[in-house]
């Protein structure tokens, strides 16, 4: 996808901070792949398999290690890290359109709240009594942010994000599109009587900064402890975090997750698709877990964790399937046989 954006290659070697070689004035607009790269495009080589693509690259300008300068004739940006440079310069390059500062006629902001300087509030947006919003934040169409709400500075929230009440977050967050923050944990006492009874959540969400929260995931306040996402967490897409869970610093969790009230994970963890975690456990830092994983009990040692079984053919499941039912006969049928040759 091509953008409005055109750059020098001098001018991104001074955004990344870096060294370049060539014609300073070439001008690209765009990133692309290695493979489909054009004239007009910065691309880049993340690993060293990846060198001999070079050979046939036609790219304008191609970000790569100092030690393979050699490896490419043309403009290029010299980085200890492509990858991580092919992020920062992505910033560069995004097409998606800014809601221009201010406040849509459509949308119903309360007159006790607080915004910051540069706050963009698109159509249909809601704002309730006493909601703080930082300088330069983005709400998008049909966003909710209920009463008693904070939100940082330089914040994005893409359309039909809800925030309920009591919300903190901090700054440079990104929530995008249908997720809910601030919900209801599910909580309910059982009652002989009365059936389940509502335990009514009193605490709240509180949201670090740097962070991002993927489309249709959901967070839930908690009953009497803070839900609680520290800096630099990111979270994808259609992920569940239960009352009173606390994620630490910069762990990064993948789609399809769901993680049970009241546990903590730690710092710099990574957890992949489709990991369901139990509740009231608690998770070391450095910790990994591999998709598909259920984790019924927490670690006090970092490492990288697994219970998923490999794919299989279907026949080969069905055979393992009906042998695993019978786990416990075999076990005793072995304790027999080693008895009865002793």
């Amino acid at each position: 996808m091509s953008s409005d954006s055109n750059q020098t290659l001098e001018a991104l070697a001074n955004f990344l901070g870096c060294n370049y070689e060539g014609d300073g004035a070439y001008h690209v607009d765009n990133i692309a792949s290695l493979e489909s790269a054009c004239s007009t495009d910065v691309t880049f080589v993340a690993q060293e398999k990846y060198l001999k693509q070079l050979a046939d690259c036609r790219a304008g300008i191609v970000v790569l290690k100092p030690e393979h300068n050699n490896e490419f004739s043309g403009n290029k940006l010299l980085v200890s890290d492509p990858y991580s440079a092919y992020a920062r310069l992505s910033s560069l390059f995004d097409p998606r359109t800014k809601t221009s500062p201010g406040i849509h006629p459509s949308a119903i902001v309360d007159s006790s709240a607080t915004l910051g300087e540069g706050v963009a509030v698109a159509a249909n947006c809601v704002i309730g009594a006493n909601a703080n919003i930082g300088a330069g934040t983005e709400l998008g169409i049909g966003c909710v942010v209920a009463a008693n709400t904070r939100i940082g500075a330089d914040c994005l929230l893409h359309a039909n994000v809800t925030l309920y009440e009591h919300v903190m977050a901090g700054d440079r967050v990104i929530i995008h599109s249908g997720a809910v923050i601030g919900s209801d944990g599910f909580g309910f006492a059982p009652s002989k009587e009365h059936g389940w009874v509502k335990i009514h959540q009193l605490a709240r969400v509180i949201i670090g900064n740097d962070v991002e929260i993927g489309s249709n995931s959901s967070i839930d306040r908690g009953a009497l402890h803070d839900t609680v996402i520290e800096n630099g967490v990111i979270i994808d897409n259609l992920v569940h975090i239960a009352h009173g869970v606390c994620i630490g610093e910069n762990t990064a969790i993948a789609a399809c997750v769901g993680i049970a009230g009241s546990t903590t994970v730690g710092k710099n963890c990574t957890i992949a698709g489709a990991v369901g975690i139990t509740g009231h456990i608690n998770i070391a830092d450095n910790t990994h877990f591999l998709g598909g994983t259920i984790v019924s009990k927490g670690n006090t040692e970092p490492g990288v964790f697994g219970s998923a079984p490999r794919l299989q053919s279907a026949r080969e499941w069905r055979r393992n399937a009906v042998r695993y039912t019978q786990l416990d006969d075999l076990a005793e049928r072995i304790k027999k046989l080693e008895k009865s040759t002793k």
